[in-house]
Parts: structure tokens; C-alpha cells; sequence
């Protein structure tokens, strides 16, 4: 709509100024043309007759619609793609050429009495040398200025050590707690779309879904309020020309140079091959499990069978599995064990025991 209303505005302000013209031209205080003459039919003597402006103002105005529709047609054939590619290239020349004119009268303030000549023939050759100059820089560096624009487009909010934050990881909620531990700083970056995500989840019909969308909110609030080494910032980027939230996520994150904070899997690959440094939160708990070597003594509860025979199943604080081989007896009963061998998986960690004695 608002752009409907300056089309309009344009539209009349270029029919009113073809009316002005046309009358400036056809007056005759100014003589710009020829008044008709006709013999005065009482004195004989040749006499002006006044020129009738009205069909000349109603060609001025038509001229100026027509100008002012060519124009609006014009710029409809530039599209947003061309626009970009061009709009380095007429900076420079522009620039270039306010340059070369101010450096030219600037040298004619040394030289007040030249003439008219002289003063054409400066200015003229200063803003062709500029003018070329400007062309030149536009049309070859042109790549080098769309950096510089992306560069200052992106770079005037001041985010320090910037990372983008999916979905996934605000529902986990442990990202919470990583904050608060001081182990993440910088700017906490959530795009727009990942925030309608996460609301559209806190509205779901499914209890347990709508239940994680709420504790992502809750999460999201938490952080905003308690962290001191992050700043959660909410930016409205979205990349229309991109449907999947995934690579929606990867395009910001290009354009902010920042890294991916996710736990989803796909994500996780995409953005390895996009070349996007990424920070999984499994990763970051699975390093942090204390390591465990064969050979060594623990203790651990065992909580249910295992899918082999003889084995019992228990879990260490953190979470990683303890099978113990000989266990499936001693469901609920405290034993020590001795570990066997760690295995590694995408799912985590799995430490294979065997039982040494019971405790309680």
C-alpha cells in the first residue's frame, strides 16, 4: 500500500511539473517562442497575438504522466538480483564523479576571472578522468564492494563471537546451564523463524510436544534474564528463497559468520558441509563423562535385565550405560564390577563390566 501511495504521488508531481514547463514556455514575458503576429485591423500595424496555453499545458501534463509511467516501468524491470549487482558500480561512479566536480571547482576558486570556456572545459575533464575512474573501480572490484556492503550490513549490530541456536537446543535446556557455567560467550543469535518454531510446538495438540515447547520458552526466558557472559539476541533474517528451517539456519549463519549451536543430526551434517563450525551439546556431554579404563573398579546399581543372557543393566549419574555381565539376577541390588571395555556410539557411551562382588 505504501508503495501504491508514492507511485501516485510521483504520478502528479510529473503531470504538475509538465503543466509548469509547458507554461514557462509558451509565456511571453519570456519569449522562449515565436508569438503569432497579425495586422491590427484599425492601425495596420503588426500586433502580437498571445499564444493559447491551455492545449500546451494539457500536452505538458500528458508528457509528464508519460514521462513519470515510463520511469515507474523502468524501474520494474530491475529486479532485486540486478539491483544488487549494480548498486556497487553506481556508488563508485557517483562518488567518483562528486569528487572530480569538487576537485574542479576548488582549482577554478584560484582562478575567479576565467572565462566561461575555461571553467566548461576544467570541470569536463575532471568528471570524464573521475567518471572513468568511477566505472572502472565499479564494474571490476565489483565483488570486493559487495563484500564491503555484506560486511557493513552485517557487522553494524557488534556481535561479538556471534552463534545461531536451533530449535533442538533450546528444548534440551542444557544450554541453560552451559551458560551460566561461563563456558559459552558472545551473542546467543535466535532468528525469528526458530522462535515461531518453537511457539508453534508450545501450541501443539500433543500434550508431550506442546509440554517441550513450553520448556523451550521457559529455557529461553531463563537465559535472557540470568546470563552474564551471553547476549540472546532475536534478529528477523529469513531467507524467503528457502523453505527448510535447516537451511535457513546454515544461510544466517553464513551471513553472520557465526557458528551453529544444534543437536540435531541433520543439521549437524549440513552445516559440516557448508563449511559452518558447529557445537553439539552431545558432543560437549560426552567429553566431559569422566574416562573410564579397563581394568578399573566401580560401583554401580543395577536397574533392569539386559538383552543378553546373564547380563544386568545399571547407569552411572550422568547417564552412560553399565552392563554387567553376570547381573540379571541382582536387579535392584548394589555390585562392584570390574570394566572389560568402553564402547563409543552415536547414541553415547556403553561401559562393559563383569561383577566382582555384590554389596548390598
Amino acid at each position: 500500500m505504501p508503495v501504491r501511495i508514492v507511485r501516485v504521488m510521483f504520478l502528479v508531481a510529473c503531470v504538475i511539473m509538465g503543466v509548469i514547463w509547458a507554461r514557462y514556455i509558451t509565456d511571453p514575458a519570456e519569449g522562449l517562442i515565436e508569438q503569432p503576429v497579425r495586422a491590427d485591423p484599425v492601425t495596420g500595424l503588426a500586433v502580437e497575438t498571445p499564444v493559447n496555453q491551455l492545449p500546451w499545458l494539457l500536452v505538458g501534463g500528458t508528457m509528464g504522466a508519460g514521462a513519470s509511467i515510463g520511469v515507474m516501468l523502468l524501474l520494474r524491470l530491475i529486479s532485486q538480483d540486478i539491483f544488487e549487482k549494480m548498486s556497487p558500480a553506481l556508488v563508485a561512479i557517483v562518488l567518483a564523479m562528486v569528487m572530480g566536480y569538487a576537485i574542479a571547482q576548488y582549482i577554478l576558486l584560484w582562478w575567479p576571472n576565467a572565462e566561461a570556456t575555461l571553467r566548461v572545459f576544467v570541470v569536463v575533464t575532471l568528471l570524464l578522468m573521475f567518471g572513468f575512474t568511477g566505472i572502472s573501480l565499479g564494474l571490476t572490484r565489483a565483488s570486493n564492494w559487495e563484500s564491503l556492503i555484506d560486511a557493513v550490513r552485517k557487522g553494524h549490530d557488534g556481535y561479538r563471537s556471534p552463534k545461531i541456536v536451533d530449535t533442538s537446543v533450546i528444548i534440551d535446556g542444557r544450554i541453560a546451564d552451559v551458560c551460566k557455567s561461563g563456558f559459552l560467550e558472545g551473542t546467543l543469535i535466535i532468528p525469528r523463524f526458530v522462535l515461531k518454531e518453537l511457539q508453534n510446538i508450545a501450541d501443539s495438540a500433543d500434550v508431550l510436544r506442546r509440554a517441550k515447547g513450553r520448556r523451550g520458552l521457559d529455557m529461553l526466558k531463563e537465559m535472557q534474564e540470568s546470563a552474564d557472559k551471553v547476549t540472546v539476541s532475536v534478529v528477523e533474517d529469513d531467507p524467503e528463497d528457502i523453505s527448510e528451517v535447516d537451511g535457513k539456519i546454515v544461510s544466517v549463519a553464513r551471513d553472520y559468520k557465526a557458528k551453529i549451536i544444534t543437536n540435531d543430526f541433520n543439521l549437524n551434517k549440513v552445516a559440516q558441509i557448508e563449511g559452518i563450525p558447529v557445537l553439539n551439546i552431545n558432543d560437549l556431554a560426552n567429553a566431559l563423562k569422566p574416562a573410564v579404563l579397563p581394568d578399573e573398579q566401580m560401583e554401580v546399581k543395577i536397574i533392569k535385565e539386559g538383552k543378553e543372557a546373564y547380563q544386568g543393566v545399571g547407569y552411572l549419574d550422568d547417564g552412560t550405560m553399565i552392563v554387567v555381565d553376570g547381573g540379571r539376577d541382582l536387579v535392584g541390588k548394589t555390585v562392584a564390577v570390574v570394566v572389560t571395555s568402553v564402547l563409543q556410539t552415536a547414541a553415547g557411551r556403553m561401559i562393559f563390566t563383569k561383577l566382582s562382588h555384590v554389596l548390598s
